[in-house]
């Protein structure tokens, strides 16, 4: 890790702080419950715009079509190619 000061003493660094959003993905073939982890000040609107082919889920669940629990993960890629709709749980998409 890399901490740069500025003249005012404000510093920065290379590490990207975010926070967790629990949410609701629903892909082509299967939903998808766990965390999505949003850049502090944004929204989870504002990382699925991102240029990045994939998103970050973690404590992940996957539901087949009949709701049943087919798979869990500590860590899932999901192609954003694939996500039909996704929501945050709390229903807030605030920063």
């Amino acid at each position: 890790m890399t901490i740069h000061y500025d003249e005012k003493g404000k510093f920065y660094t290379d590490i990207i702080s975010k926070k967790s959003v629990p949410a609701i993905i629903q892909t082509t073939n299967d939903r998808v419950e766990g965390m999505v982890h949003i850049r502090r000040g944004e929204r989870l609107s504002d990382e699925l715009e991102r240029e990045t082919k994939f998103l970050a889920v973690t404590e992940a669940r996957i539901f087949n079509a009949e709701n049943i629990p087919t798979y869990s993960s500590s860590f899932l890629s999901v192609a954003k190619d694939n996500i039909v709709w996704i929501f945050p749980v709390n229903g807030e998409d605030e920063v």
